[in-house]
């Protein structure tokens, strides 16, 4: 029978193992969150990928080995019997090879008693018989002995994605051998991996002589007479029967009794819905993102909104509004078109002048509507005249919430993290990185389209994961009301004063030439200072200062190295000239370039990005201005209030993750220390040195006491607080073992966070913000040890942060209620920082801290500091 159809037969134990070990041995990165080992499953998906695109089959079967015993073993006891076990780590993935398998559409099938090589062998010649050309995909030498001219065993040579091709001619090329003679030469010769011994001292090059001469072990035993007398001769003689033996061993059978049929293997395609949620629990994001680009179905019918059109247009609730911008500084920003969903229906259009129609305008002022990003949206449509109702559904905030490790910006990205194919990432459309230009308008359209739609499409089923979560009131109480008032906050910016910037990055030149000079006449010779490699020759060649660490390029000079040689004179100016360095150009030069037309800088606060819920900051980041380094701090001389008469005013919490950590552990002592107003530190530092007076603690107790006490809410080790303080890992160890000693309620909860991380792979602050952990059941030290300690500190840093949270909102509201001039302007970590009239200081002094205080009902008290002044410097 002649066809053109292929089959594809794969070796599944052989193609697992070797992946396994071309990327397990390289890296451990391939591990997901829940800690199961996934470089097997990596490197067969490469493989698979690979041979589907080269065969092209019609029909595919994966062959596995049903278990270690089989007719083989039953002949011979020992045969296999000097492998090693194998790892669990690869143990473990085998079922998800299956898995994957299954997401491609593709049969896999093992039988009790024989090999995955019978399997093979067996369908191989069946699929012949039928007239198939048949390819089989291996690591393991021995199927070659199944090659013929329909037949050819496609050999992996490195990882799983180099193959060599061997066909009966290539077969002989290779090693001058018929597909027969391979079984009698593992007959002679024995093979150390299937652990049978062949004829004493006969090797494969010996064997290969052997049958190049007689050509198959029947004939050269038939003329074993003939042969001198030699020790040759005699280990054959002695070990005939153990030959023979060998030779039905490596024979692969051809027969066995497999219960499938080549009907039943036809090979129809991918299963996206499978991989989607298989890439998904794996954490193939590569392998995700690949997928919806093949899978994103672009053919949402488009309605270009007009004047007319939006004239007869019934706004009714449900209404999805998506508005596309050139960049994603959303102050600045070009406007390039919008799209409205309106109860399922999707218009788009590239004129913005539409939703400044009276009839829209009015709706979008008058009714909460759903977006993507409310606070971009809200600060987007006030630049166009128009003040944002408000939002109901925010699919980027729910969607964080849902696993704020997806904290990607792109509704498309996101939409199919949610196994939404509908829409395709910007990437896709725009180009990879930044946006380039708008694409043709019809391509243009059809993106905003997709966007609103699933806005709509995916509210009802995102809200009830929250629901289901607990997270509802998580997202309407705090993430939802936040974005709008962190919206106002940006549009009102912060006033810089551009002259008093220029002077001190005038000061910072003169500073760091006085440095540079003094380093050049340390070493000699002037130099590139920011060079790592002409830093290392100077310091540790030329100047045989000690050398403390090295690299595979030269010598380190990374700060915690020359930190360890500040005696130095150079290496203290050295270090001062890096920090006066990056202060000028990130925070001088950096704020002068960023200064808006009205003075101002508006910063972008990014809601979604860490994983603890804390705000991060950035065009410019606010949050980062230096405050340890005198030099830094002076910085914030030149945030100043927007009017005359006007003062900054700022408001922080003080320790309040340590007031969250006696919270949440409900520790006695913690507790207690707190309602009494006891210095924290000052008892936990009496409590590590032994002391009984306060009058006792030095100013560098109290120090490392902080440190102990702060180490601790990371989940800080013996070795890092040692590090950290400059104290001996003995004496560190002993500071941590005071530590729980007087709080053994903190002890007890890091304990049970963890166990109870581990048990359902997440941990949650007070108000369920959710973090999942990678590798918190992992078998790898490091990663176990990283999400063990993730899970102690995430619930109170989390907590923290919504604190904060709350207190921004309460704070927003009741300046809006008493109609203040005041405006909240920044929000830094776990400070506020406002401007306002010095008439409405005294307002402030006594409301700012009773709404922080009061954010939140704590078994320990919150305490908050406050000060005002001309500048954000004076405030301190």
């Amino acid at each position: 029978m002649q066809t053109d159809n292929k089959m594809l037969l794969i070796d599944g134990n052989s193609l697992t193992f070797r992946g396994f070990y071309a990327l397990f041995m390289q890296t451990e990165r391939f591990v997901n969150q829940q800690g199961l080992h996934t470089s097997a499953v990596y490197s067969f998906k490469l493989m698979l990928d690979k041979v589907l695109d080269l065969v092209k089959p019609d029909k595919v079967l994966v062959a596995f080995d049903a278990g270690k015993k089989t007719f083989r073993t039953q002949k011979f006891a020992d045969y296999k019997g000097g492998r090693k076990k194998t790892p669990a780590e690869l143990t473990e993935q085998f079922p998800y090879v299956k898995q994957l398998l299954d997401g491609y559409g593709i049969k896999h099938y093992e039988l009790v008693n024989y090999e995955a090589d019978d399997i093979i062998g067996t369908m191989a010649k069946k699929a012949e018989a039928a007239g198939y050309q048949v390819t089989i995909v291996t690591g393991d030498h021995d199927l070659t002995q199944l090659v013929t001219n329909k037949i050819t065993v496609a050999l992996t040579v490195k990882g799983v994605t180099e193959l060599e091709f061997y066909t009966p001619e290539y077969l002989y090329e290779k090693l001058g051998l018929t597909p027969k003679q391979i079984i009698d030469l593992k007959a002679l010769s024995g093979d150390t991996s299937d652990n049978y011994p062949g004829v004493t001292k006969v090797g494969e090059k010996t064997a290969l002589k052997l049958l190049n001469e007689y050509e198959s072990l029947e004939n050269l035993y038939a003329n074993l007479e003939t042969m001198k007398k030699s020790k040759l001769k005699e280990h054959l003689e002695a070990d005939k029967e153990v030959a023979f033996a060998c030779q039905d061993l490596a024979t692969i059978r051809t027969d066995a009794p497999v219960s499938i049929s080549l009907e039943e293997l036809d090979f129809e395609g991918q299963d996206a819905e499978k991989l989607q949620a298989f890439y998904q629990e794996l954490d193939f994001n590569k392998f995700l993102s690949e997928l919806r680009q093949t899978e994103v179905k672009n053919d949402v019918e488009v309605h270009v909104l007009t004047k007319d059109i939006l004239a007869k247009l019934s706004l009714k609730k449900p209404v999805s509004l998506y508005v596309e911008m050139a960049d994603e500084n959303y102050h600045t920003a070009d406007f390039w078109g919008f799209s409205l969903n309106v109860a399922g229906k999707t218009y788009a259009s590239e004129d913005l002048a539409l939703l400044q129609e009276p009839k829209l305008k009015e709706y979008l002022e008058t009714t909460p509507v759903d977006v993507f990003d409310g606070k971009k949206t809200y600060t987007a449509l006030k630049r166009l005249g128009i003040t944002l109702a408000g939002v109901d559904f925010d699919l980027l905030l729910v969607s964080y919430l849902l696993n704020n490790t997806d904290n990607s910006n792109d509704l498309g990205t996101l939409c199919q993290k949610q196994g939404y194919l509908k829409v395709a990432g910007d990437d896709d459309v725009y180009g990879k990185g930044a946006k380039k230009q708008k694409p043709a308008a019809d391509i243009f359209l059809q993106h905003l389209t997709t966007k609103a739609l699933a806005i709509y499409e995916l509210k009802e089923k995102l809200m009830a994961a929250l629901v289901q979560n607990e997270q509802a009131d998580l997202y309407i109480k705090i993430e939802r009301p936040l974005s709008l008032v962190l919206a106002q906050m940006e549009i009102s910016g912060i006033k810089v004063d551009r002259a008093k910037l220029e002077e001190m990055g005038s000061n910072f030149t003169e500073l760091l030439a006085d440095l540079e000079q003094r380093i050049y006449q340390a070493a000699g010779e002037s130099f590139n200072i920011n060079s790592p490699k002409q830093l290392g020759t100077i310091l540790f060649e030329k100047l045989s200062l000690p050398v403390i660490k090295k690299t595979k390029t030269g010598y380190s000079t990374a700060s915690d190295v020359l930190e360890k040689l500040t005696d130095y004179d150079i290496v203290a100016d050295v270090l001062q000239y890096r920090q006066y360095a990056k202060l000028k150009s990130t925070y001088i030069d950096g704020l002068l370039k960023v200064i808006a037309p009205d003075g101002k800088v508006h910063t972008r606060y990014t809601q979604t990005l860490t994983t603890t819920g804390r705000l991060s900051s950035v065009d410019p980041n606010l949050q980062n201005i230096p405050v340890r380094l005198e030099e830094g701090k002076k910085i914030r001389q030149a945030f100043v209030p927007s009017q005359d008469g006007w003062e900054i005013f700022t408001s922080d919490y003080s320790q309040i993750e340590l007031r969250v950590l006696a919270h949440i552990s409900q520790d006695e002592n913690m507790k207690q220390a707190f309602k009494d107003g006891i210095d924290i530190h000052a008892k936990t530092a009496m409590n590590i040195f032994n002391l009984t007076d306060p009058s006792e603690v030095t100013a560098n107790m109290r120090r490392q006491a902080k440190a102990v006490n702060f180490g601790i809410v990371y989940g800080i080790s013996d070795f890092g607080l040692a590090q950290n303080i400059g104290i001996s890992r003995k004496q560190a160890k002993e500071f941590i073992a005071g530590y729980f000693d007087l709080f053994p309620g903190v002890k007890k909860y890091m304990d049970e966070i963890v166990q109870k991380a581990k048990k359902q792979g997440y941990v949650e602050t007070i108000f369920h913000r959710r973090r999942y952990l990678e590798g918190i059941n992992s078998k790898n030290f490091n990663q176990r040890s990283f999400a063990q300690r993730t899970a102690m500190n995430t619930p109170i840093q989390g907590s923290a942060a919504d604190i904060i949270k709350i207190a921004m909102i309460k704070m927003q509201a009741e300046l809006t209620k008493r109609n203040l001039k005041a405006k909240m302007l920044l929000q830094v970590h776990d400070e506020l920082i406002f401007e306002a009239p010095q008439t409405e200081i005294s307002i402030l002094e006594e409301l700012v801290p009773q709404i922080m205080d009061s954010a939140v009902d704590l078994d320990v008290p919150l305490k908050v500091e406050s000060g005002h002044g001309q500048t954000w410097f004076d405030t301190k």
